[in-house]
Formats: C-alpha cells, structure tokens, sequence
C-alpha cells in the first residue's frame, strides 16, 4: 500500500518576510499583510526607478527629460507651448525654461514660432527626440518584461487587477 503524504511546499522567502518578522507583535494596529504589500510595493518602485534611470542615463536624459519628451510626443503636431508643459509637469517656468534649454542644445526639441501668437513661441519634438524617446523607451520595455516574467501571463492579469483595485480605491472621493 502506498502511503499519500501532504507536504505543504516551502514558500520562497524575500527580505520583506524577515523584516516583517522582526516586527514582532509590539505594534497591535500593524496588520503585516498590508505591511507585507506596502513594503513590496514601495521596493519594487524603487528598483523599478534605478532601472529607468539607468535607462535614461545611457540614453543622455533625465527622468524629467525624458517625460518632456513623452509630453510632446503625444502633443498634436508635437508642439506645445512653455506654459502648457510647465502646467502638465508641474514646473515653474524658471525649470521649463532650463529643461528646454538643455534639449534644444542636444537636437532633441526646437523652439519655433507660435503661427498663432507672433509673441508666442512652442516647443517642437524634432526627429531625433522622438527616436531618443522611442529608443529609450522600448530599451526599458524589455527591461521591464524581463522584470514581469518572473509571473505567468495570468499571473500578470490577475496582479494588474489587484493592482488596478488599490489604485482605484485611491481614487475614490472620501
């Protein structure tokens, strides 16, 4: 007769697991599953952060660069004024200002005349930005499936759900 034995499989441990258990049980409100999720959370942005900074690094941008470039790429007739794009990104005109200065001397945006506005000037992606942003993009887009197939398909399905819910709960009016 052959016996049947449950053997429950050893769960992978990572850094987080040990952190959690030093935690111990002085803080009575600390649940450490949510714990466990924020930590995870907050470590993979982190790596995920130096990766594209590496990224953008190789490619000679900066993160905030590179998102100037983002902006005007989905702009139409990537164009768009100083003042629209120090609103989408949150800079003061002095940082835009700077940011585009920076662009313009390595060929990657133009500043043009507004057609619109004689006293108006936009800012224009010119073909090598928009090559620098799709190079540069793409390269962290392998980085980042690389990162992701760690998970199944319908492991990357079911944790963008789950994902997706906490993001909307954030969302949410209170």
């Amino acid at each position: 007769m052959i016996e049947t034995v449950n053997v429950k499989a050893e769960v992978a441990r990572d850094h987080v697991d040990k952190r959690l258990e030093e935690l111990g049980d002085d803080l009575p409100d600390l649940d450490l599953d949510v714990e466990g999720i924020v930590e995870r959370i907050q470590g993979l942005e982190k790596r995920l952060r130096q990766a594209m900074e590496e990224t953008l690094d190789d490619h000679g941008l900066s993160y905030g660069e590179w998102r100037l470039l983002c902006n005007l790429r989905s702009s139409h007739g990537r164009t768009s004024t100083p003042g629209e794009l120090s609103a989408k990104l949150e800079l003061s005109s002095g940082a835009m200002t700077n940011r585009i200065d920076r662009l313009e001397q390595d060929g990657l945006v133009e500043r043009r005349r507004d057609p619109d506005d004689r006293r108006g000037v936009r800012v224009a992606l010119t073909e090598a930005g928009a090559e620098t942003w799709v190079q540069s993009t793409n390269t962290q887009a392998i980085k980042e499936k690389l990162i992701a197939g760690a998970l199944t398909k319908s492991e990357q399905h079911q944790l963008n759900a789950l994902l997706r819910k906490l993001m909307l709960s954030f969302d949410e009016p209170s």
